[in-house]
């Protein structure tokens, strides 16, 4: 039984297998070493190292879930959704996450494109060197080759100047619907959670919508406390976390030491009068 609340859970970050910088057995290391007691590797849109990730949670002593962050379209806006706790090798699921991996490759092509025509060359070959998953390719590799390159000094300056909507670098995606990913989880006897809330542009409507149309489907958490969270959105979120009956989930979503604010283990403690997402999914935990 660890179902207290009072648990240094890390349930979300990334490796090499999507966008991160380091294995998911460095990963596991650095977890331990930063006093988590509960890990789970979230790689976007892919399953690839959940084997590689439990088997070295288990070398260090540290219990672990499963985990993936589907990204979906809701309302023109990317969402991610946290998928926890379910069988790895499930083919549904490894098949919808294949398609939605699928459109990552034009969209680098057209961001390449884009960039380009404002006199940065070679993006694409650029941000491949940082790619450990070819399907993967993302903004965040367009990113780490043109701090490499010297045209902005972090990461963040580059999808500010770059990589947002309106930018040169800016190509849409369709990614996977809401009830799609919600149901390749659950049907893998997983838990889905939405991933930190606070970062999406929505009105107060749409988000309602975003919460509504989630639990509908099958949702059942919702991440507090997350590393891009304030003080002010862990309040925000436990509250609406107790308004639609969702359990609570707490990561970093950390993804290397050089570019993530939070480290691994290093969140506050969830809110004591919230369900832990992990009550759900003690018999999932290895």
């Amino acid at each position: 039984m660890i179902s207290k609340n009072i648990l240094n859970a890390d349930l979300h970050c990334h490796s090499v297998v999507s966008d991160g910088t380091m294995t998911p057995e460095a990963l596991a290391e650095r977890a331990k070493t930063n006093g988590v007691e509960l890990w789970a590797l979230t790689d976007h849109d892919e399953t690839g190292g959940q084997h590689r990730a439990a088997a070295a949670a288990k070398a260090q002593g540290l219990n672990y879930l499963t985990g993936t962050e589907i990204s979906v379209t809701f309302a023109n806006e990317t969402v991610h959704i946290v998928g926890l706790g379910f069988d790895p090798d499930d083919a549904a699921m490894k098949r919808g996450l294949y398609d939605t991996r699928g459109g990552r490759g034009q969209r680098a092509m057209e961001m390449s494109d884009g960039l380009a025509k404002v006199g940065i060359k070679g993006a694409y070959e650029g941000a491949l060197k940082f790619v450990g998953n070819p399907e993967l390719i993302s903004r965040t590799h367009f990113a780490r080759f043109l701090v490499e390159s010297g045209v902005c000094r972090e990461t963040s300056e580059v999808f500010r100047k770059y990589l947002t909507e309106g930018k040169p670098g800016y190509v849409p995606h369709r990614w996977a619907n809401l009830r799609d990913a919600v149901q390749w989880i659950t049907s893998a006897k997983g838990v889905a959670v939405i991933a930190h809330p606070g970062r999406y542009k929505f009105t107060p409507n749409e988000e309602y919508a975003l919460f509504t149309e989630f639990k509908a489907h099958g949702g059942q958490g919702v991440e507090v406390v997350t590393g891009s969270h304030t003080t002010q959105e862990y309040v925000k979120y436990a509250e609406t976390a107790k308004e639609f009956g969702l359990a609570a989930s707490r990561g970093s979503d950390f993804h290397s030491p050089d570019e993530s604010h939070t480290d691994l283990g290093t969140l506050p403690f969830l809110p004591g009068d919230l369900t832990p997402v992990w009550a759900l999914l003690e018999d999932r935990i290895q």
